[in-house]
């Protein structure tokens, strides 16, 4: 297919570089840093349609409704549609609703499918720093009469980093106040259970809300175990969903293409739909028949949907609700314990008699080292790890003699705090 420059400054060497290409019944985005390569479909509802790192793609998406180039099988099916659930185009991939979902009055969202927020067409624009060290596309979707948002979608993508940002946004565009709160949805490949630690991780804040609520039983409801501080939903045969009221802000899928993470925040005082849920798994595997009680929906894939939710907010009109992220793409090491700012965890990280333990893939490449803190902050003693690489997993294993008045822990990557711990003796 022919392809033309999109309004962004192209690099090499691992700068970020945007290209708009031409596919058969839409047009894509492509954005690369060398590290990971995201593509981007305006005219599909301003979905990120693939996201790869090392060759392995993270998401799912329809076969029967995209060839393995992003071409639409058929063009026709491109394009604002609406009905029950068994009318809908799922394309896939990772894209904003409004929530709460409902088909009960004005007050919840009818989708998908949806003509405007979910299949509509998607305004895009690139920007890109001129040495090439980042680039951000806004994906701006229509007005929307009936919940009257317009929704936001900006993708930010730097060099050097495995991760990108997802800032996400709805305005109330219409003359009435509105209550919505921001959705944002990813639909990973699911699978029968293959190694140890696949599956859905998250963890709880100690809140006191519940930990789980159930939401959707198409044929059962999603299982949920405790594994210490975090919760695992493994791969399972069923179709339902689950929230989790108690969230603390991260999301780790371990699936085949390894380890996805979406760090976001949470309001512990503002209120959250679907009794409280800010955070939601929805699970679905082929079925042979449709289910006439979720509107006629008939799955014929296994996909895992890892769900993050702002606050449920009423809306002046102009007003404006916002839910910032952060997605991360590495290797598969099982289960996933922390999600931080510049690194997730897979073994936690501990200190004890001298020895430092732990396994974490920072997003950025830079120099590491260990530091020990007394309770004022100053550093007692440290160690360097030397440079590590971006999306690396760095295993410790390590001695770092303790200090009397030690009593924090810290893993540093220049400025970047990787993972902190209480000094234990």
């Amino acid at each position: 297919m022919n392809s033309t420059p999109a309004p962004a400054h192209r690099t090499d060497g691992g700068r970020v570089r945007a290209v708009r290409r031409a596919r058969a019944g839409h047009e894509v985005v492509e954005v690369g840093n060398g590290l990971i390569r995201l593509v981007i479909a305006p005219a599909l509802g301003g979905r990120v349609l693939s996201a790869v790192r090392d060759g392995r793609e993270f998401l799912h998406r329809d076969p029967g409704l995209l060839d393995d180039e992003l071409n639409a099988r058929d063009p026709h099916t491109v394009g604002p549609h609406d009905g029950p659930m068994s009318a809908w185009h799922n394309w896939g991939g990772d894209k904003t609703w409004p929530a709460p979902q409902g088909w009960s009055g004005s007050r919840e969202w009818a989708g998908p499918p949806d003509p405007v927020l979910d299949s509509g067409a998607y305004a895009c624009t690139v920007e890109a720093a001129g040495d090439g060290s980042r680039v951000d596309l806004t994906l701006t979707s229509g007005d929307d009469p009936r919940t009257g948002l317009r929704l936001t979608r900006r993708i930010g993508l730097v060099a050097g980093r495995c991760d990108f940002t997802l800032r996400l946004a709805a305005t109330n565009v219409s003359t009435r106040r509105v209550r919505w709160a921001l959705w944002n949805v990813t639909q990973l490949p699911g699978h029968p259970p293959r190694r140890p630690g696949e599956g859905v991780w998250l963890a709880t804040a100690g809140s006191g809300a519940p930990q789980t609520v159930d939401l959707v039983a198409g044929t059962g409801r999603p299982r949920v175990e405790r594994r210490g501080d975090v919760l695992h939903v493994p791969a399972q045969d069923v179709v339902g969903k689950v929230g989790f009221p108690d969230a603390a802000g991260w999301i780790a899928h371990v699936g085949p293409a390894g380890t996805w993470t979406y760090r976001f925040p949470v309001d512990p005082t503002a209120p959250y739909t679907d009794g409280g849920s800010r955070a939601e798994v929805w699970l679905e595997h082929p079925l042979d028949a449709p289910l006439e009680h979720l509107g006629g929906l008939r799955p014929r894939h296994r996909v895992v949907e890892c769900e993050a939710l702002g606050p449920y907010e009423e809306l002046a009109p102009g007003e404006t609700t916002r839910l910032d992220g952060t997605v991360s793409l590495g290797p598969y090491l099982g289960a996933v314990t922390a999600v931080g700012e510049h690194a997730w965890w897979s073994a936690p990280l501990a200190h004890a008699g001298g020895a430092v333990t732990g396994t974490c893939v920072p997003a950025g490449r830079g120099p590491v080292e260990v530091l020990l803190r007394d309770a004022g902050g100053r550093v007692l003693r440290s160690r360097g790890l030397g440079t590590r690489e971006a999306g690396v997993p760095l295993v410790l294993d390590h001695r770092l003699p303790d200090e009397p008045d030690a009593v924090l822990l810290e893993v540093r990557r220049g400025r970047h705090l990787l993972g902190s711990v209480p000094v234990t003796r």
